[in-house]
């Protein structure tokens, strides 16, 4: 079901997929953050990092075990 919005198309309003969230974390207007909550978001960037990286780690370790197993 279309809703047209004056010459508009109401699906036109809307975006196609939902925003990439690292797209918008790196977007943000960062001036109106205080020196703590500046602080704070950093240390969240570097838990979300290592939490990354471990993910990472992990894949790369599969991936080599799985080509090991495979390579028989």
């Amino acid at each position: 079901m279309r809703v047209n919005v004056g010459d508009m198309d109401i699906d036109e309003l809307l975006p196609k997929q939902p925003a990439d969230p690292l797209t918008e974390v790196c977007r943000e207007d960062l001036d109106p953050l205080s020196v703590v909550e500046l602080e704070a978001r950093i240390e969240a960037l570097r838990g979300e990092i290592a939490r990354v990286e471990a993910k990472l780690d992990g894949a790369v370790s599969h991936r080599k075990a799985a080509e090991q197993i495979f390579k028989r």
